[in-house]
């Protein structure tokens, strides 16, 4: 029995039943929320508030974060995106509501104040700031939550048409009802209206998870509404000439994950919004607000986390530290909403140099950009703008308007980003421009690789393992950002706080997580460790005059930076087995945490502090140009020196293929691989097209077992491969004289007709696969002109097929790619060298043909104007 890693997407349970129930019973707690105050004329408040709030976090925001988990499992980019991000929605929307209700302004007894007071007093906090203040500006707040929201929920309800057409109506109930939620906050009457559309989402919800649960458990679909789009994606637009495989270096992809790309844009398209209310004034205070973008980000580090279960270092790295600067700017403006003014907030600023490292990255990342289409570069520099509107020294004047406007300009891009690549990546092409490639992914790579002279037989460097660079970039942050004279003052420090401990501690242990999964020798033990360094440090450096730590803790701090220097000496040795850029990095720690010890007792040379800080950041910049770039290239671009000590432990031998092979030369390698697919057994083999993955008609299990190797969902039907026309006419189908006319013009070829299903199909040998292959009412009938593949379809009958790729993976153009990519899953490969072709065939849908007219779902290796020239032609002839 298989592993649960081994599992195949198509083969997971339904997560979107679990995902549309929480929608509709979120919207369900709200609706009783609004009806009861409708009718009672009494809004909710208090503990009713809480609990609604604790519900919606349970419920919306748990659940179905677990069904979008399991959504990007199951390879569904649009459920996994729709998922987690409205469980991101229902959780604010929650800890809004308990926000509600736990600032509902009530008598407050005389012991409670000067309690109040004693406290204000003790913790020097602005005494005016109180829990009624703060309420005025929850709602504010909310809007400006809401709002993002809005128009996000409104491109997943469109992009969810060209999947169903349950999903729009559920996604789109869900729009109207954040408009009138949002609207509600400050006009009751819209909470009517809201309570209305929530009820439609309760009802469309139920009903979608019912036909998806049936689905799942008679394995077809009873009851309508899923697998046929309101419109095919196909027809939102033409395929731009720069084909999306030739954009950039070719993805690294774990297939057994939905691309989470999408999810990285959204996300990116509600924090900075939020900021942008809050940068220009439509609310002055953001514990709220802080609430969402935190939530957000966390949504954030997951299609981080996804991208990295995709092999994809440039995409977990990129959301992983957009993540963490939203969630550093967010606690810092929290500090100075709730304990400073802005006032002194742009005093403190000045001596702050943590966001260099920020600007320095989002610079790294438009050069290893380049090589991929112009919407990544675009983005990637508009953040450039966004860390450059953060820059402490800009007067506080004009901070927040550069920042507010920066934020506005990331939105709309971020917004624009989240569309395109959830309907491309739908779609499985580029449908909405993004724009070509800047420079070629070669002139990349000979300008990354200046610092190393490239031979022939280097290009086999496996680069740098994947969380290295999110590593060095948390380190250099906190690093640079802990830098600070004698002289600084109590708000500097106060606003460190976050700059510190969010990126060396919390995202450091994220990174810790990733290490270990990577399983490398010693991987999450330097992350863990520094994780808890920097807590020390900031707890104790710039914490430490809010917690009034007293003469025994600073004992406590001084035995912990002992043990720190004892256990770092020991990953001083442990980096001695890496490389030169870790064993520098390590080393200079130590003397960091010397510095951390003499501060203990008072003792400590701040020149000697900025100088090591300052070095250990130089030195993190590095490893992040060199890991990020050489992990992206999979190559060693740029050097990071070789390890002092050696492994010398002698590799296993590895075997040359990991499946049979056989020569397409030779009558030998067809019955060979002949002889395997009548086995049960799922082959490689080419076509006049690109490589595919066949399987015979007799053996429906060897189907199944395609859709397992591809992680192919499975909604999408798998075509037959006949040897010739004349094997369809022996099979007698009731097609129409135009039809016949049609497929004799187009075929063999690299056309692929969908045509109406029948018991034909038993007659011409589909038998035990009738189930298996095209949809419940149609089939998709491919004749390739290649002699290889007409001949083994003689020696086999009709044989399932489908490109040889991990399904939304780039073609497979040589044998050498079927048995890198797939050849540990498969039993053969018929090796025919270079296909004649680069892209798959043209999918021609026919069912309509009887009333002249037919549509291209995918155009491919035969243009749609050629097809459909051919298909007039043929036309005009019968008349």
């Amino acid at each position: 029995m298989a592993s649960a890693s081994g599992f195949p997407a198509s083969f997971y349970g339904e997560p979107g039943v679990l995902g549309l129930l929480a929608n509709g019973i979120s919207a369900f707690l709200v609706l009783l929320q609004n009806f009861h105050g409708a009718r009672t004329g009494i809004p909710a408040e208090g503990v009713e508030n809480i609990l609604a709030g604790v519900h919606l976090i349970l419920i919306g925001g748990v659940c179905q974060l677990v069904a979008g988990l399991l959504s990007f499992r199951k390879y569904d980019h649009l459920s996994g995106t729709s998922f987690v991000g409205y469980a991101a929605l229902w959780g604010s929307y929650g800890a809004t509501r308990i926000f509600l209700g736990a600032n509902q302004p009530r008598p407050i007894s005389s012991n409670e104040s000067a309690w109040m007071n004693s406290t204000s007093q003790n913790l020097n906090i602005n005494s005016t700031i109180n829990n009624t203040i703060a309420a005025m500006h929850i709602k504010e707040s909310a809007i400006a939550g809401l709002v993002p929201y809005i128009l996000l929920s409104f491109l997943l309800a469109f992009c969810s048409a060209t999947v169903n057409y349950i999903m729009p109506f559920v996604f789109g109930a869900i729009t109207l009802t954040l408009i009138f939620e949002a609207v509600g906050l400050v006009a009751g009457w819209a909470l009517v209206v809201s309570g209305v559309l929530e009820l439609l989402i309760l009802l469309f919800a139920i009903y979608g998870s019912s036909a998806l649960l049936i689905k799942g458990l008679a394995q077809r679909y009873v009851l309508k509404g899923f697998g046929n789009p309101l419109f095919n994606v196909l027809l939102l637009g033409t395929t731009s000439a720069s084909s999306s495989q030739s954009l950039g270096q070719e993805k690294k992809k774990n297939t057994k994950y939905a691309e989470p790309m999408a999810l990285g844009f959204f996300c990116d398209s509600v924090s900075p919004f939020i900021f942008a209310f809050y940068a220009f004034g439509y609310f002055p205070s953001i514990p709220v607000g802080a609430i969402w973008i935190t939530i957000n980000s966390a949504a954030q580090l997951l299609s981080s986390y996804y991208a990295h279960l995709r092999q994809d270092c440039y995409h977990a790295t990129k959301f992983a530290m957009h993540s963490t600067f939203w969630l550093v700017k967010t606690w810092e403006e929290y500090v100075v909403s709730e304990s400073i003014s802005r006032t002194e907030a742009g005093v403190g600023r000045q001596a702050m140099v943590g966001n260099w490292f920020f600007l320095s990255a989002a610079l790294l990342f438009c050069i290893v950009s380049l090589n991929r289409d112009s919407l990544e570069l675009v983005h990637n520099s508009v953040f450039v703008l966004v860390t450059i509107s953060t820059i402490s020294q800009i007067p506080i004047n004009g901070y927040y308007i550069f920042f507010g406007v920066t934020c506005s300009l990331f939105t709309a891009l971020s917004i624009y980003g989240t569309f395109a690549r959830l309907i491309n990546t739908i779609a499985e092409k580029s449908l909405i421009p993004v724009g070509p490639q800047p420079i070629s992914t070669e002139s990349l790579q000979g300008c990354l690789g200046y610092l190393k002279k490239l031979k022939l037989d280097q290009l086999r460097d496996k680069g740098a393992p994947l969380p290295d660079a999110l590593f060095y970039l948390t380190n250099g942050v906190a690093a640079l950002s802990a830098i600070h004279s004698s002289q600084t003052g109590q708000a500097f420090f106060d606003l460190t706080v976050p700059w510190v401990l969010i990126p060396g501690t919390i995202v450091q242990a994220y990174v810790s997580r990733l290490q270990v999964q990577g399983g490398q020798r010693f991987g999450s033990v330097i992350p863990s460790f520094y994780a808890a360094i920097w807590a020390t440090w900031c707890w104790f450096r710039f914490a430490g005059h809010r917690l009034l730590i007293s003469t025994e803790s600073a004992n406590g701090f001084a035995a912990g930076a002992i043990v720190f220097l004892v256990i770092n000496a020991f990953l001083i040795l442990v980096a001695a087995y890496g490389n030169i850029v870790l064993l520098a990095l390590t080393t200079v720690m130590e003397v960091i945490v010397v510095c951390f010890l003499l501060s203990v007792y008072r003792r400590l040379p701040y020149e000697l502090e900025v100088a090591m800080l300052a070095i250990f950041a130089i030195i993190c910049f590095y490893g992040m140009l060199a890991s990020l770039v050489n992990c992206i290239f999979s190559k060693t671009l740029i050097p990071v020196g070789p390890s002092l000590i050696k492994d010398k432990r002698k590799k296993e031998p590895v075997s040359t293929h990991p499946c049979a092979i056989a020569d397409s030369r030779g009558t030998s390698g067809l019955l060979k691989i002949a002889k395997m697919l009548e086995n049960n057994g799922v082959c490689g083999i080419p076509t006049d097209t690109v490589y595919a993955l066949a399987a015979s008609c007799k053996n429906p299990s060897a189907i199944e077992k395609i859709y397992t190797i591809k992680d192919r969902p499975a909604e999408k039907p798998i075509c037959i491969c006949i040897s010739s026309v004349e094997q369809l006419v022996a099979a007698k189908p009731p097609f129409s004289p135009l039809l016949w006319e049609f497929m004799r013009n187009v075929y063999p070829g690299g056309i692929s007709c969908i045509v109406p299903k029948g018991e034909w199909l038993l007659k011409l040998g589909v038998g035990p696969a009738y189930e298996r292959v095209g949809t419940k009412d149609s089939i998709m009938i491919r004749v390739p002109d290649h002699a290889v593949t007409a001949h083994l379809c003689e020696f086999t009958g009709p044989l399932a097929i489908t490109s040889a790729n991990p399904s939304g993976e780039a073609d497979s153009v040589h044998h050498d790619m079927v048995i890198s990519r797939l050849g540990h899953k498969i039993e053969g490969v018929l090796c025919d060298g270079q296909s004649n072709e680069v892209v798959a065939s043209t999918v021609v849908n026919c069912l309509k043909i009887d009333e002249g007219t037919i549509s291209i779902l995918r155009e491919g290796c035969v243009p749609a104007l050629k097809v459909k020239q051919i298909f007039e032609r043929v036309k005009n002839n019968m008349l």
